[in-house]
């Protein structure tokens, strides 16, 4: 328990730090719910500068939860496309289609409430019930964990729910009930800001009078890391199919890792099979056609926050078939210059960009 006095000064010394030193982002400006949980449904394990620019743009395409809920999936995905972890967005679709069909789209109030929304986690609920409505919850998100174990010296895992029980109580412990928007606002801020994982910067923190792991000269040893664990490979082979000057996409399943998207046909190689024969025989899979398989075009390598692929792009010839979604949902043929209109994976922008440079027309 942490004293009167002590709880006091942080809290003083936080809020007064805030005011000086906040960034003036858009949604900050706001108390409108929707657009405080468009941004909270974005930052789910995503920087601030990075959301910034999809923020402007998703409200521009959709300014309110009754137009978002007409909206297409595709559409969604569109708007969403480079921001990365696309479940966030069909979460966000059913969440807003949920509260039109049940509360005539009036946004939950209530961390209980918001918590049944799909992909409402316990973060996302406490952010949205406490910045948008003012409820007394507290935001626990990585700057907030990682401020708050070495505020207090915590060297247990916080990724074991003891632990996140623990920070949560903590962090509710020193939440002023009559600035609940401003101090989660600003616990988030310190960490972001002054906090920060590899360079912490503790001659500028309001709060380095009472942060343990400062006055024990090791800040950076909180909050406690297991060793990381090397991320699985894999290689996948994918085709260009043309057929009169068109190239053949087809889109993934709604559900899973990038579920929704469109991609040029192709998948995972098998233990020992060759990068050109997995791309036939997935070809063969997943769209029923027949191609002969070309020179490779390109190599493009990403991660994912879980997995590392090898995208090997080969040039195909159509030889027959017509093409069905055996193993997706749809499958179209579209002109070099009509693929901008589809949403695809990040992996794919370099590939996308080449080709509608290839086949720009002259002049």
């Amino acid at each position: 328990m942490l004293t009167r006095a002590l709880k006091n000064r942080l809290q003083r010394s936080l809020l007064a730090w805030y005011e000086r030193n906040q960034r003036q982002l858009p949604w900050r400006q706001t108390t409108d719910p929707y657009r405080i949980l468009v941004v909270e449904y974005m930052s789910q394990q995503t920087p601030v500068e990075r959301v910034l620019p999809y923020y402007e743009r998703f409200l521009r395409t959709f300014p309110d939860i009754k137009t978002l809920a007409r909206a297409r999936l595709g559409q969604v995905l569109k708007v969403w496309e480079g921001l990365g972890y696309y479940a966030r967005a069909r979460h966000l679709l059913a969440a807003a289609r949920q509260i039109v069909r049940e509360a005539g789209g009036v946004i939950p109030s209530t961390y209980e409430e918001l918590r049944k929304l799909p992909g409402c986690g316990p973060y996302t609920a406490a952010a949205i019930a406490s910045i948008a409505f003012g409820q007394p919850v507290p935001v626990v998100d990585g700057n907030v964990i990682r401020l708050l174990c070495r505020l207090f010296g915590l060297r247990e895992d916080p990724r074991r729910e003891a632990t996140r029980g623990r920070l949560r109580a903590l962090a509710g412990e020193l939440l002023p009930r009559d600035r609940v928007r401003a101090f989660n606002e600003a616990m988030m801020e310190l960490g972001a800001l002054i906090c920060t994982p590899r360079a912490p910067r503790c001659d500028l923190c309001c709060w380095n009078f009472a942060c343990q792991a400062r006055q024990l000269s090791s800040p950076t040893l909180l909050p406690v890391k297991s060793s990381p664990q090397r991320l699985p490979h894999q290689d996948i082979a994918i085709g260009l199919i043309w057929k009169d000057g068109k190239v053949l996409i087809a889109q993934r399943y709604p559900k899973g890792l990038l579920g929704g998207l469109w991609e040029f046909p192709g998948g995972k190689r098998e233990p020992g099979e060759t990068l050109r024969h997995c791309c036939a025989r997935e070809i063969k899979e997943e769209v029923g056609l027949t191609v002969c398989v070309g020179r490779k075009w390109k190599t493009i390598r990403h991660a994912y926050s879980h997995l590392r692929v090898t995208l090997h792009v080969f040039e195909c010839t159509y030889e027959g078939g017509e093409p069905k979604p055996l193993g997706c949902q749809r499958v179209r043929w579209v002109r070099p210059d009509e693929l901008s209109r589809y949403p695809f994976p990040a992996a794919n922008k370099v590939l996308l960009d080449e080709l509608c440079l290839r086949f720009a027309p002259s002049g």
